[in-house]
Formats: structure tokens, C-alpha cells, sequence
């Protein structure tokens, strides 16, 4: 089904005034983006350099480098000075990893419209009649898009902090000027997406600030980066990524126009407005997106771990930068950003790593952090950030990394009191439930599907389950992979085949297009049925219509051990194969003995009995511990073809007690 074809299927369920209203607006753009190309290429978009000589960006950023030698103790006394400058080399020497690439040399001339993943190179043209994605070749959209975010600068920054090296400096210039003669403004596919023209932006600004008081470099490049900075913010608002429900992408947007409304406060004032118009809209529409895209128990409404911990950086570092520069929000918003900090505090697995829910994008705003060898999956940086902002010291005992917080604050506190043990917890709005003990974390997935319904970012995902046990994952989320770059893989890893649930042949819990990457029917109607501390049920009704099966889970948690019960209420039996699975982590290995599972790692043991007359089959699969990164690992199926109730008992055999 072509492009055409899909929108002619969706014009079908439109009412007809909607309809109208579309095809006219859509209309109007052509022509406007017709003339507008015209124009673009008869005189490309720029503006007088002098407007910007002599121009600084006066105001209180997130850090201060004239308190130097602070950032460099704290940085030393964390043994970070040695990693900041290697990957600083590696940075200079253009040497990226990207997106699972591995170490890539991108070699003296980066080609930043270029998937250096698949090499496929996107020609610079009006970005209106660029196509980002083709599901017809492998190329991926993200690799020139993270590449071109510039989140090396702070790793640029800090190693000139702690070296006075000039070639950081040099670097740091170069690049940006490369990028500004390679992607004119609206001529590349850098200019095909609202929100990466935002993280760029202010990643930009992080590089003003660490580099604004070099003395070799001139006055020449400063106007010409603020120039392009004011184009950036110009692009932004003019190209917003809003519609009747919005996601991340229209956040990011919003965070760029704050940031740069904030940059260019001082500017040209007498003569124009226009930043006091990109930050009161930004902070007006932020306060109106987060009472829609967080939920009063603090979770996002995508649906999506990684995705919730993305939006809590750039609100979170955006109400910073607003704090110092006396910009106020209202307590509710405030208060959904703490909680959103206790989402990432309570999620976050003994081992310090988030579980896998719905897509992960290994998405970032502002990396002071771990740029080229950081766990994708980690957050606690983010988390005592948190802790710091509103003096939260359950927030620090859970969060040992401050690296990121040394630079939005004069001083980093210690806790007080270290005994802040983490409880079984639910987000009923979110559709999120974790059980826990001293031994063992469960995270269970039953709520609303994400983005008000539309499945953006969602899995087919209801009821499945994260296993950890002594700080050891045993069944893990198998995470996303890819998006665009291969659809039928990114199919995979969302459908339900994919999860540790109930799976019945042929069916989805909730149906979706191949070709509609980010779009999933609400079918489900996952109900929690009860929930206290060490006990969970919940039921989805993806497969009542469908299969004539209503699926309901219940998990109680033990000292030792978990029981996980499988009722179906049968309404009609049928043939197709139903089936149970868990996908287990990459280093986890299987032994079937005696009609029993035993699941093995370096540290422990977990043997796992169930129905005798349950047939089972472990097989070879895969899991993605982040964007573009897949490991082989195997995937344990229970064949309950037309059963009312399937038991699994799981006991800590060995390990730690």
C-alpha cells in the first residue's frame, strides 16, 4: 500500500467538514511551499552578519566558566579527566558512535547529510521535497540527524575546561562552520525536522558558554554562529511539529524556542520582538503540553520508558535554565516534573538501568555526560540532576552519578541519609507496575495505549514483564532496534510475538499497518484488576473479538520466588497456536532438566517448574539493549494451545540471599 493509498484509506473514517478542512489547508501549503522554494533558491535564507557584531548572549546559564577550577576538582575527583579527553581525541579525530555504528571515522571532510551506517547520502534540496524516509532502501534518517545535533560539544567543552588546549577550540569552530556551508538553511535534509533543529540550537549555545572567552577565536565566527542561531529559532517557529496531539517532537520544538527566546533576550530589542515571542510561546505551550502529555501520576503518555525519561531532560533542564534567568512556571508543572524524576527513581532496575518498555531511540538532549561510551539505558545522571533541583535525597541515594548536575549547580550535596529503600509501586495512568523486594524486581506493563490511543511509540506489550533478580536481569523487554532503516525488523520487535505475554498466531493484541511505523489501534482495553505491594492482575481484551480469548495475568511476589498465573476465558476455542514466551537477557543460558527450566548467569541461578503437560521450545532470538544494536539471545515458548489457566512457579535457586 503506497503513500497515496493510505491516506485514501484514513479520508474514508474522516467526517466531511474534517475532510474539507485538510485537503484545504494541505492545498495552501503546496502553494505556499511551491513559492516558497522559489524564493529559497533564487536568494538564499540569511541575514546582514552586523546585525549580531558585538552581540552576547547576557544571561544566567547553566554553568559559569569563570568558576573553572571548580568543574575541573569535581571532574578529577570523579576520575573523568582522562575519559573526557579521550573521547575528545576521538571527537577531533572524527571518529563517532553513533546509533550502534561502533567506532566510525567519518574522515577530514564529514558529509553530515550522509547515513554513514548504509552510506546512502541525501542530495541538498528544498527540505519540503526531501524524502527523510524510504522503506524501500536501508538508509536511516536518525544518523545524519543525531550526528548533526552536535551533543559532542559539551565532551569538546570540558576537555578545553581541563586542558586549555586549543585544539578543542579549533574543532569546536570548524565544525559548526563545515555543517553552516553544507546545509544552507531549508536546503538539506538537517532542515527536515523541527525538533533536531532544536537540540541543535541549544547544544550550540552549551558550546557558546564553554568557549565564548577563547581568545583565538574571532569575532567573525561569533557573529556568524548567532546569526545562525537566530535562523535556527526563525525555522523553529515557523515549522512547529503541533497538531491535535503531540509528542516529544512538538516539546523539543517548544524547548528551542525557550532557549533561544532566552539567548536573545538582549537582542536587537528596539527593533524587534521576535525572541520575546518564541519564549512566551514557549513557556505558554509548555505549561498547556504537560497537563496533555503527562499524566497526574507522572508518567509521559507515550507509553515508552526511554521516551519519558527524553522529555524529562528537556523540561527538566529548561526549567533550570528558566530558574536562573527568573522565569517562572506554575506548581502544577512543576510538580509534574518532580513526579516524572520519581517515575525514573522507581523504574530504574538495580542495576542501574531502565527497563526496555515500549520504543527506545537511545535519545538525548543535552549530553555533559558519557558522550561515546555511555549505557544508553541509564538515567540516574538525569535523576540527581533531579535530586539537586528540588533537593530530593531519596533521589541522590538512588542516583550515584553527578556528572551531569556539577554543571547546573555551584554545589552538589550529599545524602543525608542513606536509608531510602525503594517499594513495589503503580502508575495506573502510565501503565506501569513494579514489584520489589530485596531480591527481586518485576516491572508489569497493563494501561492505556500511548499518545491519547495512537500507539506512537507503543509495543504491543500488555502484560509482559521485566525479570531482575540480585540486581541480574533474567527476562528482558527485547527493546526496538531500528525504525525506518528496516520496517519488517521494527515490526518485529513492536509486535506482540516480541513480549513476554500471550501471543496467538495470526493476531495481534492490537492491529497495526506494516507501513504505519508509528501508529497502533487501541484494541486492548488492559485493565488493572488489583495491585498492592507484592501482588499484581490485570487483564486486555485485545483478543476477545479477534480469537474469542480474554487474557488476565496475576503475579505474586514471594521472598524467593514469583508466581505467575495465565487465565484465558475461552469464548470460542480455536486453532491457531497460542503460546507464552520470555525472552531472556544476552547473557543468560538455558538448561531444560527433568521437566524443569533453569536459567543461569555469572551470579545466580533461577529454575522455574510449570504445567507438566505443557510443551516447550527454546529458540535462538534477539535483543536490542539500544537503538540500532542487536545481540542474539534465546526465547523460552509454552505451547497453551486452548487451556483456561497456566501456572509458572520461578525460585532463586542460587546467588546471594
Amino acid at each position: 500500500m503506497n503513500k497515496l493509498q493510505r491516506y485514501m484509506k484514513k479520508a474514508k473514517d474522516m467526517p466531511l467538514d474534517v475532510l474539507v478542512k485538510k485537503v484545504a489547508q494541505k492545498t495552501a501549503d503546496r502553494i505556499y511551499y511551491i513559492a516558497r522554494e522559489q524564493m529559497v533558491k533564487r536568494k538564499p535564507i540569511d541575514m546582514d552578519d552586523k546585525l549580531f557584531k558585538g552581540f552576547q548572549g547576557d544571561i544566567n546559564f547553566l554553568f559559569d566558566t569563570s568558576n573553572k577550577d571548580y568543574y575541573i576538582e569535581q571532574l578529577r575527583k570523579l576520575d573523568q579527566e582522562q575519559i573526557i579527553i579521550k573521547q575528545a581525541d576521538k571527537i577531533c579525530n572524527h571518529m563517532f558512535d553513533l546509533l550502534g555504528s561502533g567506532d566510525t571515522d567519518l574522515g577530514k571532510n564529514i558529509k553530515w547529510n550522509q547515513d554513514f551506517k548504509s552510506g546512502f547520502i541525501w542530495e541538498n534540496q528544498f527540505y519540503k521535497k526531501i524524502k527523510a524516509v524510504d522503506l524501500n532502501n536501508d538508509a536511516d534518517v536518525k544518523v545524519p540527524w543525531e550526528l548533526s545535533r552536535f551533543q559532542h560539544i559539551p565532551t569538546l567543552g570540558q576537555a578545553y575546561l581541563l586542558t586549555n588546549d586549543e585544539k578543542y577550540a579549533k574543532e569546536f569552530q570548524e565544525q559548526i562552520e563545515d555543517w553552516i556551508s553544507k546545509n544552507p538553511v531549508e536546503m538539506s535534509v538537517n532542515w527536515t525536522c523541527a525538533m533536531d533543529v532544536a537540540i541543535r540550537a541549544c547544544n550550540w549555545i552549551v558550546g557558546i558558554y564553554y568557549f565564548k572567552d577563547n581568545k583565538e577565536i574571532n569575532q567573525v565566527f561569533w557573529m556568524k554562529l548567532n546569526k545562525w542561531l537566530y535562523l535556527h529559532g526563525k525555522f523553529i517557529y515557523k515549522n512547529l511539529e503541533k497538531g491535535t496531539i503531540n509528542n516529544n517532537h512538538y516539546l523539543s520544538d517548544l524547548v528551542g524556542l525557550v532557549w533561544l527566546g532566552i539567548y536573545f533576550k538582549n537582542f536587537n530589542k528596539e527593533k524587534s520582538n521576535i525572541p520575546k515571542e518564541w519564549l512566551d510561546y514557549g513557556v505558554k505551550e509548555l505549561e498547556i503540553e504537560i497537563q496533555k502529555q503527562v499524566y497526574e501520576d507522572g508518567c509521559n503518555y507515550e507509553a515508552s520508558t526511554a521516551y519519558h525519561c527524553l522529555v524529562t531532560e528537556l523540561l527538566l533542564y529548561t526549567i533550570i535554565l528558566c530558574d536562573k534567568n527568573h522565569i517562572n512556571f506554575s506548581h502544577e508543572f512543576m510538580t509534574k516534573i518532580e513526579k516524572m524524576c520519581e517515575v525514573i527513581m522507581n523504574i530504574t532496575k538495580p542495576n542501574g538501568w531502565i527497563p526496555l518498555i515500549g520504543d527506545m531511540d537511545s535519545g538525548r538532549f543535552i549530553m555533559f555526560t558519557g558522550y561515546g561510551n555511555e549505557e544508553m539505558r541509564d538515567f540516574r545522571y538525569l535523576l540527581r540532576v533531579g535530586a539537586e533541583f528540588f533537593d530530593r535525597d531519596d533521589f541522590r541515594v538512588h542516583a550515584d552519578n553527578k556528572l551531569a548536575a556539577i554543571w547546573m549547580f555551584k554545589k552538589v550535596k550529599e545524602s543525608k541519609n542513606k536509608d531510602y529503600k525503594l517499594k513495589s509501586i503503580s502508575y495506573p495512568d502510565g501503565g506501569l507496575h513494579i514489584l520489589r523486594n530485596d531480591r527481586v524486581y518485576m516491572i508489569i506493563r497493563c494501561g492505556q495505549n500511548g499518545t491519547a490511543g495512537r500507539g506512537g511509540h507503543t509495543h504491543n506489550d500488555q502484560l509482559s514483564f521485566e525479570l531482575n533478580v540480585d540486581g541480574e536481569d533474567f527476562i528482558v523487554d527485547p527493546g526496538t532496534y531500528v525504525y525506518t532503516a528496516d520496517y519488517k525488523m521494527r515490526n518485529l520487535f513492536r509486535s506482540t510475538a516480541y513480549h513476554n505475554t500471550l501471543k496467538i498466531e495470526g493476531f495481534e493484541q492490537n492491529d497495526f499497518s506494516e507501513f504505519d511505523l508509528f501508529e497502533i489501534k487501541d484494541e486492548t482495553n488492559a485493565q488493572v484488576v488489583d495491585c498492592d505491594k507484592n501482588y499484581f492482575r490485570g487483564k486486555h481484551f485485545g483478543y476477545q473479538e479477534k480469537a474469542g480469548i480474554i487474557h488476565e495475568r496475576e503475579f505474586l511476589l514471594g521472598d524467593n520466588a514469583i508466581q505467575i498465573e495465565d487465565g484465558f476465558t475461552i469464548i470460542q476455542a480455536i486453532k491457531m497456536g497460542q503460546y507464552i514466551k520470555f525472552y531472556l537477557n544476552e547473557d543468560v543460558k538455558v538448561d531444560c532438566k527433568n521437566g524443569l527450566i533453569y536459567l543461569k548467569n555469572q551470579l545466580n541461578t533461577i529454575k522455574i517448574s510449570f504445567d507438566k503437560n505443557i510443551k516447550l521450545k527454546v529458540k535462538h532470538s534477539y535483543v536490542s539493549k539500544g537503538y540500532g544494536v542487536n545481540k542474539e539471545s534465546k526465547v523460552i515458548s509454552f505451547h497453551v494451545n486452548n487451556q483456561k489457566k497456566f501456572m509458572i512457579n520461578i525460585e532463586i535457586v542460587g546467588g546471594d540471599k
